[in-house]
């Protein structure tokens, strides 16, 4: 979608969206079941929804590629992920309202667990929990980098903040997170030539680091990816016409919407509280994004029942949004995270789209499956589900009328 292009078709009215993201909804068949976990569950109202609504499967960047989460939600706002890229560092340092300044280099960190060969046995710490890193990163703070200003803060859970700060620092540093594990931390490589200073600086960092955390098992090392710097995009508001809101329970989804000039209120991870949060604050914007996060941990931890339980705690709960009475409702996920690959997958993610403008189709079950069939299509780009809904709502007027 060329966002300038959007811009000039948008017109006003008197319409509300509400996207509900379902991080990591899509699956692929349980070899115990011989379905997905979306089709294992439970989902008549979620069901209803696609026997009146349009669906599809949505490739959230492009054929083949497993998507981190903020490129995958950039692509459902509308942002094609391979031309607005971005570190995960600068979403987690929005999301924390971390006050980042334009030169700064951002890197999210994890607390994590290594053996005595040095080799990556737990990417996550056991999921520490969020007080036991405030007091790790502490004791972080006590490292010094020849030249900067360090930052460390704390961020959610496993997840901490690393920021830079000084002269003639590179984003271009590539991960040290192996992303697989029985194998030891890697190096931070230079991207470019003039990134060879930044790299030498987060290497640093990662053996002090190590030295302070070696007695801290199973938070004894770090582990870095997503270094970025502040970019500047195209406002969503002035690109699409909405006043939009996000509610999510983790900064970096916070992080992306605030990036993109959205409103951001923070909620629990349970979905009562966010939905009480979406009805107080209905009547004061025009397009929502509500971000659910559970799937995505279940199928990172592997728990495919988990999953499940999940995907039908969400789908009880799917009256309370047709309640509100959006103009155009919307439900998909991000992108897909398999239980049994316990990763981010490639693969299409299913998606519902209802208003009273949309076309029906013959799904009438709302599953991976099921939604190969579905009018939108089996790879309909992510990017354009919000020019789908926009139309929808109204919202567009024709091209070269």
């Amino acid at each position: 979608m060329d966002l300038e292009l959007l811009r000039t078709l948008v017109q006003d009215a008197d319409t509300k969206i509400l996207l509900l993201v379902m991080d990591g909804l899509g699956d692929i068949e349980s070899r115990q079941f011989g379905e997905t976990a979306l089709e294992v569950a439970q989902t008549p109202n979620l069901d209803r929804l696609a026997t009146r609504g349009i669906c599809g499967l949505h490739l959230p960047v492009g054929s083949g590629i497993s998507p981190g989460s903020g490129a995958a939600h950039l692509a459902l706002f509308g942002y094609a992920p391979y031309q607005y890229r971005v570190g995960r560092g600068v979403l987690e340092a929005l999301g924390i309202a971390f006050d980042l300044q334009p030169g700064d280099i951002a890197l999210r960190g994890n607390f994590c667990a290594v053996d005595d060969q040095g080799a990556l046995v737990d990417g996550r710490a056991r999921r520490m929990n969020t007080s036991k890193n405030r007091a790790r990163c502490e004791r972080l703070r006590e490292i010094r980098l020849p030249g900067v200003e360090t930052f460390v803060e704390t961020i959610k859970g496993h997840r901490f903040l690393l920021v830079l700060r000084g002269d003639d620092l590179s984003p271009e540093v590539g991960d040290t997170d192996p992303q697989r594990l029985g194998e030891p931390p890697l190096a931070p490589k230079p991207r470019t030539p003039d990134a060879q200073r930044t790299a030498g600086l987060v290497a640093d960092f990662v053996a002090q680091a190590a030295q302070i955390l070696s007695d801290g098992y199973p938070a004894n090392m770090v582990i870095l990816r997503g270094c970025g710097r502040l970019p500047h995009w195209p406002d969503f508001h002035e690109t699409t016409g909405l006043r939009a809101a996000a509610i999510a329970s983790h900064p970096m989804y916070l992080g992306l919407a605030s990036l993109l000039g959205m409103a951001t209120h923070r909620s629990g991870g349970k979905i009562n509280r966010q939905i009480r949060l979406l009805e107080e604050i209905w009547h004061d914007y025009d397009f929502f994004y509500l971000h659910v996060k559970r799937p995505d941990i279940a199928g990172e931890d592997g728990d495919f029942g988990r999953k499940v339980g999940v995907i039908e705690s969400v789908d009880r709960r799917m009256p309370r949004l047709t309640k509100l009475a959006p103009d155009v409702l919307i439900v998909t996920g991000d992108h897909s995270t398999p239980a049994a690959m316990h990763s981010h997958s490639w693969h299409p993610v299913p998606v519902v789209l209802w208003s009273e403008n949309s076309r029906r189709d013959a799904v009438t079950h709302f599953g991976e499956t099921a939604c190969i069939q579905g009018a939108l299509g089996p790879r309909l780009p992510a990017e354009d589900i919000l020019p789908i809904a926009l139309a929808n709502a109204g919202r567009l007027r024709k091209l070269d009328a």
